[in-house]
């Protein structure tokens, strides 16, 4: 994973969660108590996330065994055993959920890009995200993409030059932005400039972009705005690809399709945690 403090995130996704303590575990659980889990699928998906579970008992309690009976990036059916888990069973009931949360997210994430991917399988085109993540799951979540064979857009506002329509209301238009753009930003950042129309997209060419966004637009505008530009820069297609047929959009000859919905609005991947006591 990039650059990322892991330990600090979880210890505040565990301190959301327990405040001043777990009160049903402590309540009800004996101290010395042990138990057994596993981890079932209850669905088919891609398996992500193991390691990060794996950190969330460990930091709960660092005698808690975790044991893989997948790998990262497997395809799992429903009932498949994915892990096992052993220990004190008031540390277990303490990280379950947290644990939980964050692999079925992390596998619901990689399960959506594995099949954006396979859809445009053959055609040549990346299927890559986008910054509409979970705030402070961003690393983590574009972490799952790559795991589905997604590829990740820029991580932030610092890697990247990205001119969308209100920059160009903003910086007067299109030219002046790419002009600005060129002045300030390093060599080494690309470019890339959103456009709507053939106007825009005439302007973003003369005004040197390396990267065109082709936003919300038929496929039928995409086609034709791909062989206007004819390889003088990576063009993206962008704007509700989520609910596009993607093969369709693929065909239209551009060389990256960006979704949003691969973070944004996925659905958790649905996974149990089973107790058995030791």
């Amino acid at each position: 994973m990039m650059n990322f403090a892991l330990d600090d995130f979880i210890q505040r996704t565990l301190q959301e969660d327990m405040g001043s303590g777990d009160i049903t575990t402590l309540a009800t659980v004996p101290a010395d108590a042990l138990a057994h889990g596993k981890f079932i699928a209850k669905e088919s998906g891609m398996i992500c996330g193991l390691d990060v579970a794996k950190r969330v008992f460990f930091l709960v309690d660092d005698s808690v065994e975790m044991e893989y009976q997948v790998k990262e990036g497997d395809e799992v059916k429903k009932g498949d055993l994915i892990a096992t888990v052993s220990g004190n069973a008031r540390s277990l009931l303490t990280a379950e959920r947290t644990a939980l949360n964050l692999m079925q997210r992390l596998s619901g994430v990689a399960t959506r890009t594995r099949a954006a991917v396979q859809e445009v399988d053959g055609t040549g085109a990346k299927i890559v995200d986008t910054r509409k993540t979970t705030p402070l799951m961003r690393t983590l979540e574009k972490y799952a993409v790559r795991m589905g064979g997604g590829t990740n857009h820029r991580i932030g506002l610092f890697d990247g030059v990205l001119i969308k329509d209100n920059h160009i209301v903003a910086a007067g238009g299109i030219t002046q932005a790419v002009k600005r753009a060129k002045a300030m930003a390093p060599h080494t950042l690309k470019i890339e400039v959103e456009v709507e129309n053939f106007d825009q997209l005439q302007e973003a060419l003369e005004a040197g972009a390396d990267i065109i966004m082709l936003d919300n637009m038929s496929n039928e505008d995409m086609k034709k705005s791909t062989q206007i530009i004819a390889g003088r820069a990576i063009t993206e297609a962008s704007g509700n690809m989520g609910e596009r047929n993607l093969r369709d959009v693929a065909n239209c000859g551009v060389d990256m399709i960006s979704i949003g919905a691969l973070t944004h609005s996925v659905k958790a991947m649905d996974i149990s945690l089973k107790f058995t006591l030791s």
